[in-house]
């Protein structure tokens, strides 16, 4: 008899109306990154605007379509809700709302939920949580309509067969986990689910037993950094800031981390990826084209199959998220993943090795009064490895991440502007491997590269000019096998954007933003290319192909230059 397996994605659909007049907006001040000079999060004046005519607008976040079965839906159901993050504590999706307009504004996200399988087909009640933190005052003021809309899938033939080969049930790797527990704080809570991280002591900490025949575990990272640290890969050293007497100033250097732990021992890590949020920057370089992750913030995966033996004891065991360097605020939780042994009571393991190695940090300063330059190189490398023994057989597992990160900045026009030139280089392996042969293998190698160029020019008269150029990357590529099936991906995401704004009495009077993105998938079965541009909410040209051909690797157009602006 065939097994069935049924692939999920879930479709939310924002709008949302303004019951303000189009008048001119205060700006919504995001950060102070140094004596006067701003990054501003606000809404360009709709002078003499007839919103009546004039319809919201749509904004979207470039991503590759979700590979949908060829079988039609069996069933969906759709949920009518102001927004919604969570699925019995499990966090399914973290966002960011469109950066609002007088006019009105749509979005929609679309995510594949196959991964929580176990969770989604239930046959119990189980609560949709409901969470979207939101701004009261005289401007932003608004009410969200939101449609959530779950798609099942029938697929006939067992798609582990399909992708992997039939070796890979005989590990019982490359299957969906028969468990997903929320490691976050407990229900019922009025607000976010997840730990809030205020500096670099705070540790968020989540207690938990897991059934003793369990043979693979893997905790999914939710990350997501906001007010004086949404712009970490920004923020200034703290002797810069004391030798200029600086107030409201985030500090504490621009390298973050978010270290993972069980019993209190390092057991994994995220270098995040620098999502800019939808205001964050310039608001005018993401209109209607979002940031990369903007929407969707991607998640990170963390192998704690080798450490089961230690808590295969049916003890209470906990596991800590903490960040280093943190300012206020981080907004952390996970998702544990877990496969069972269903023809085993209890499984036994061992943990044979572990190390984490401790950060190797390279600083380097030189400033004279608000100008001057700062170099900060980070490196790192934890490994972990153990064994198993179940019904599959006993698999020894071996988990790898292998870390690089460096920052070079410059702060010159009196501290009004500033350059940030980033990459880091985040790479992990797993290989789990049975007496006579190895039974999964995953390997992959990211690169985030990011480019801020931010100045700040005093026009006298209480009026400013802001220039900010952005380029932001998300590349990776995977490659990874089970049994005898093998598979292998790469993408290459890339933004330039480009953006200007004149402030008067932090008002903004006029601006421009431009945004090119290239994005560039292949897969063994699929592949998808999309070169699109935008300037001032309109869309400049949109190529899309959806086959796999030779010369559509990702490039910007060399003619899509940046804006210049002097520094004195």
């Amino acid at each position: 008899m065939a097994s069935f397996h049924f692939p999920l994605f879930l479709c939310i659909s924002l709008f949302l109306l303004h019951q303000t007049q189009p008048i001119n907006a205060n700006l919504h001040k995001t950060k102070t990154l140094f004596r006067n000079s701003n990054l501003y999060s606000s809404e360009l004046p709709t002078l003499h605007l007839n919103t009546t005519q004039t319809p919201p607008t749509r904004y979207f976040e470039v991503t590759k379509p979700i590979e949908i079965p060829k079988t039609n839906p069996c069933s969906h159901h759709i949920l009518h809700y102001d927004f919604a993050f969570t699925y019995g504590g499990v966090e399914l999706l973290r966002s960011c709302t469109a950066e609002p307009r007088a006019t009105g504004i749509v979005w929609s996200v679309k995510k594949d939920l196959t991964r929580y399988h176990s969770l989604l087909v239930k046959n119990e009640t189980q609560t949709f949580a409901v969470y979207l933190g939101n701004l009261v005052d005289s401007t932003y003021t608004g009410v969200y309509h939101v449609d959530i809309t779950l798609y099942f899938y029938p697929v006939d033939v067992d798609i582990n067969d399909h992708e992997y080969g039939s070796d890979v049930l005989a590990s019982g790797y490359g299957s969906k986990a028969d468990l997903i527990w929320p490691i976050s704080r407990n229900l019922p809570l009025n607000d976010g689910l997840w730990f809030e991280i205020e500096n670099s002591t705070d540790i968020g900490v989540k207690e938990f037993v897991i059934p003793q025949n369990v043979y693979r575990a893997v905790l999914e990272v939710y990350v997501s950094f906001h007010e004086n640290d949404e712009f970490w890969y920004s923020n200034v050293p703290n002797d810069y800031i004391a030798a200029n007497n600086l107030t409201d100033t985030p500090g504490n250097g621009p390298f973050r981390e978010v270290v993972v732990s069980l019993d209190g021992e390092v057991v994994g890590a995220v270098w995040p990826f620098t999502v800019v949020f939808t205001g964050g920057i310039n608001p005018l370089l993401w209109r209607p084209i979002t940031a990369i992750g903007s929407f969707d913030l991607p998640t990170y995966d963390i192998e704690i199959t080798p450490f089961l033996g230690n808590i295969l004891d049916g003890k209470t065991h906990k596991f800590g998220f903490s960040v280093t360097n943190a300012l206020n605020v981080w907004y952390i939780d996970a998702n544990l993943h877990l496969w069972l042994d269903g023809r085993s009571a209890k499984t036994e393991g061992k943990l044979l090795k572990h190390s984490s190695v401790p950060l190797q940090v390279y600083l380097e300063s030189n400033f004279k009064g608000l100008d001057g330059t700062f170099l900060t190189n980070v490196n790192r490398s934890i490994s972990s490895l153990g064994w198993v023994e179940s019904s599959h057989g006993k698999i020894a597992t071996h988990f790898i991440q292998d870390f690089a990160y460096s920052n070079s900045m410059v702060m010159g026009n009196s501290g009004n502007l500033q350059i940030v030139n980033q990459t880091i280089h985040f790479d992990d392996t797993v290989s789990a491997e049975m007496q006579s042969s190895n039974a999964y293998f995953t390997k992959s190698f990211k690169v985030f590269p990011f480019y801020m160029y931010s100045n700040t020019e005093d026009k006298g008269n209480g009026t400013s000019l802001s220039l900010a150029n952005v380029t932001l990357g998300f590349n990776e590529k995977n490659s990874g096998s089970a049994g005898s099936g093998f598979s292998e991906s790469s993408l290459k995401n890339l933004q330039n954007g480009q953006g200007i704004m004149f402030v008067k009495n932090n008002l903004v009077i006029s601006g421009l933003g431009s945004t090119q993105q290239v994005y560039h998938y292949h897969g063994d079965n699929f592949c998808y290319f999309r070169n699109i541009s935008s300037s001032n909410y309109t869309i400049l040209y949109d190529k899309v192909i959806n086959k796999c051909e030779k010369g559509t690797e990702p490039h910007l157009d060399p003619s899509l230059l940046k804006i210049k602006a002097s520094a004195s």
